[in-house]
């Protein structure tokens, strides 16, 4: 058949994608403008409330000395064989590799009671993700898509010594550790994700479940280039505090200095770049293809998780092969369980290893 002709078929094919595309970018874009208004009122009404806070966050000089506290592990780095790129971690223990990883607003310190925890069975090592903390931060957009944050795990475990892992992941790391089971399954021996869920089930549910996306509106925000750093930065990073410390939807228990240990890196130069560049690559990925999960799996989900309905648990046990996932919603848990509810999150976690032995 002529070129031509082929190129004539396909016309109005083409022609229908290029529309479905540019309205799901302008509903994209109309909804980041909303967001960022809403924001804009809540941080300019935290400048008028604490006017000695100053306008823009300045960066944080000293680091707290909770960051180096020896009980939680030693302190490396490893080279990326894929991008080059050097990533910080902290490692405890001998044994197993159990590699975790942290979510945002977060770092390696986010697993400090899971370092403590299972140190004794496995080699736990905390990573600090592409972008966040210690670890290098490229800038370019790029950089930070799917594909490229996915080869980094795999390049991880290896620079590590290990051919397989037990692979923990929470929020942007859950998400991460999703799609690196759906791609490396061979090197993933159990999976443990806390409230993240799989890039194609979040797609399908957010379409027969809109109010998601009201969870969700920070998203849209984070697309807008420039605008979310200025924001989160105002009032010495109020919103970003808020978050993790809000008295119903943060971080229980949490002191200033373990506030302060999140916040040090984020208040560095562009050190809200690259974590928002993770959003800001998320709907270039849609749409997405159905896949099986297959890695044996525990999910762990909190009732009150303010960002996530619990209906995405349900939509998660759809797409597993039978006998494979054990998924649990904690009563009491919001968003943060690795940190508001260790305890129960490392009693599931041991139960899971002896029903699935590793």
């Amino acid at each position: 058949m002529p070129d031509i002709l082929v190129s004539a078929l396909l016309a109005p094919s083409r022609l229908t994608l290029r529309l479905i595309r540019f309205f799901f970018w302008l509903l994209v874009y109309w909804g980041a403008c909303l967001a960022a208004f809403v924001y804009f009122l809540r941080a300019f009404g935290h400048v008028l409330w604490h006017p000695a806070r100053g306008c823009c966050g300045r960066p944080h000089r000293k680091a707290p000395a909770v960051l180096q506290d020896p009980s939680l592990g030693q302190h490396h780095f490893l080279d990326l064989k894929t991008s080059g790129l050097r990533l910080h971690y902290v490692s405890k223990g001998h044994g197993p590799l159990m590699l975790l990883l942290h979510g945002f607003p977060q770092t390696w310190f986010s697993w400090r009671h899971q370092l403590r925890e299972f140190h004794n069975d496995f080699r736990v090592v905390a990573l600090d993700l592409r972008g966040y903390g210690s670890s290098d931060s490229p800038t370019s957009l790029n950089s930070y898509t799917i594909e490229a944050l996915t080869t980094d795990i795999k390049d991880a475990i290896e620079a590590l010594g290990y051919s397989k892992c037990v692979l923990v992941g929470h929020d942007w790391g859950g998400i991460l550790a999703w799609n690196f089971s759906i791609y490396y399954p061979s090197l993933v021996e159990r999976l443990v994700v806390v409230s993240a869920a799989p890039m194609f089930v979040y797609q399908e549910y957010v379409l027969h479940h809109p109010s998601q996306l009201f969870r969700s509106s920070y998203v849209f925000l984070f697309q807008l280039p420039s605008v979310p750093e200025k924001l989160l930065s105002m009032s010495d990073f109020q919103i970003l505090k808020d978050t993790l410390i809000h008295p119903k939807t943060g971080i229980p228990g949490l002191t200033d200095e373990e506030l302060e240990a999140f916040l040090y890196s984020f208040s560095q130069k562009q050190g809200l770049l690259g974590p928002l560049n993770y959003y800001r690559n998320l709907f270039s990925h849609f749409p997405l293809e159905r896949q099986e999960l297959t890695v044996p799996t525990l999910l762990l989900w909190g009732e009150k998780d303010p960002y996530l309905e619990t209906g995405l648990v349900e939509s998660i046990n759809k797409h597993f092969v039978p006998g494979r996932l054990l998924s649990y919603v904690l009563p009491d848990a919001g968003h943060w369980i690795p940190q508001g509810q260790s305890e129960q999150m490392h009693h599931y976690m041991w139960a899971f290893f002896k029903r699935f032995k590793i």
